[in-house]
């Protein structure tokens, strides 16, 4: 064991715990480059729908209560068959070179914390590994390639161990940022290095972590690799998907059905829904769960927030499938305003992987431990004893909020045709 002083070990090394996701967020963006800071806020276009995303939360109110409160409270619930400790699930996100742990150290985090990880298919990290963390894993898939690629990266999920899918068809690859794209290279070699040293040099802190551990930042996608051969880059994988004919719903319904037959009949969960006839779409082919999503932000810009089009969407298929909902969530409070209005958890993306780059994993940790204690914090004043005893009647919703794009014109729903229907705006 050395005997050098902590601060010899790690001269950057700073108090470790932080109070709130905006936090995280602030020693993200001193630690890392400005290229990957900026690839981890960055939104389409103008960032309309990334900022409406979190705006929107706070034009909800709460309305406390002063005595009454309860002594003990449970933040626990149940999602697609597995108990979780509180209804803040990982997203997941694409190659996460924030971190030379990366997705690995998100999985012990999610297990420390007793709730579900979502590994990307685009991650930097095999799903063999992060299902080896003993982390609940659930994986997830683009529509990439051909069916029979498709399957062959299920049948491995499903032997590496994984309890479920994740279907994310909620991407344009809309890549017109109004303020400029941040630079990802297609891969980090020497010529690259030497590039990049200047931004990537006053950042001592993210390059002591990778150097520390012998590695650089590795932007292949182990997950998409085939039988026996190697893995693809980053753009490699985007180029898969852009070659790839975006999926029918007919594609949607084969996918969930092989993922059946190939699991055994493990929650399969579509990502990416913002209208009430695709909601209804998904519900009709069987889905276990759908994710209200714009995508972070990264669809079309201008797609209202999440959380405007939960509600109407838990309306028409709460009670038959069960909703999710990610895009915003910063603050153990909107976690609570969500679940009011209908969803059964949420999924976080940006919030975690500030923390994983402000301190690996136990940053990732905190960020669950302060959305935790958020959502503690709000059920007390709201004078209830469990997450599952909120509901719309404890929130302050202004008249006009919600959001309901794609309500059928013919009374019921048709199944197959969800061109039948138009948007529409609903009272709070």
């Amino acid at each position: 064991m050395s005997n050098k002083p902590e601060w010899l070990k790690n001269p950057w090394k700073q108090n470790p715990w932080f109070e709130s996701v905006a936090v995280a967020q602030e020693r993200a963006r001193k630690r890392l480059p400005a290229p990957v800071y900026g690839a981890l806020v960055a939104g389409s276009e103008r960032g309309q729908t990334v900022g409406d995303n979190q705006a929107a939360f706070a034009e909800i109110g709460m309305a406390p209560h002063v005595a009454g409160q309860q002594a003990e409270r449970s933040t626990a619930t149940r999602v697609l068959g597995h108990d979780v400790s509180l209804p803040v699930l990982i997203s997941p996100t694409g190659v996460q070179a924030v971190h030379p742990d990366g997705e690995v150290a998100v999985a012990r985090a999610a297990a420390s914390r007793s709730t579900i990880m979502g590994l990307s298919n685009f991650a930097s990290k095999s799903v063999e590994e992060v299902v080896a963390t003993g982390a609940t894993t659930f994986f997830q898939m683009y529509w990439t390639g051909n069916r029979d690629v498709v399957v062959q990266r299920m049948q491995r999920a499903q032997d590496a161990g994984a309890v479920g899918l994740i279907a994310t068809l909620d991407w344009s690859f809309s890549m017109g940022r109004d303020w400029g794209s941040p630079e990802i290279p297609e891969k980090v070699d020497l010529a690259t290095m030497v590039r990049m040293a200047p931004q990537v040099v006053t950042k001592p802190r993210w390059l002591w972590e990778f150097g520390r551990t012998g590695q650089i930042p590795d932007l292949t996608a182990p997950n998409l690799a085939p039988p026996g051969g190697e893995a693809p880059t980053f753009f490699g994988a985007y180029y898969e998907w852009m070659t790839t004919p975006p999926p029918s719903w007919d594609d949607v319904a084969w996918m969930r059905e092989q993922w059946a037959q190939i699991s055994g009949g493990k929650p399969f969960m579509l990502k990416g829904v913002c209208r009430v006839d695709d909601a209804l779409m998904a519900r009709d082919i069987g889905v276990d769960a759908i994710s209200v999503s714009n995508h972070g932000g990264n669809n079309i810009d201008g797609t209202p927030a999440a959380i405007r089009v939960l509600k109407p969407i838990c309306d028409h298929v709460g009670s038959d499938i069960e909703v999710v909902m990610d895009g915003g969530i910063r603050r153990g409070s909107d976690v609570v305003k969500a679940v009011a209005l209908g969803a059964r958890a949420v999924m976080i993306g940006r919030a975690y992987l500030w923390g994983l780059a402000a301190n690996g994993e136990q940053g990732v940790g905190n960020v669950l431990d302060v959305l935790r204690s958020g959502i503690d914090s709000a059920l007390m004043g709201l004078g209830v004893s469990s997450i599952h005893e909120v509901t719309p009647e404890h929130l302050l919703v202004p008249e006009g909020f919600h959001v309901a794009a794609g309500v059928p014109t013919g009374g019921s729903h048709v199944a197959r045709k969800p061109e039948a229907s138009q948007p529409v705006a609903v009272g709070g």
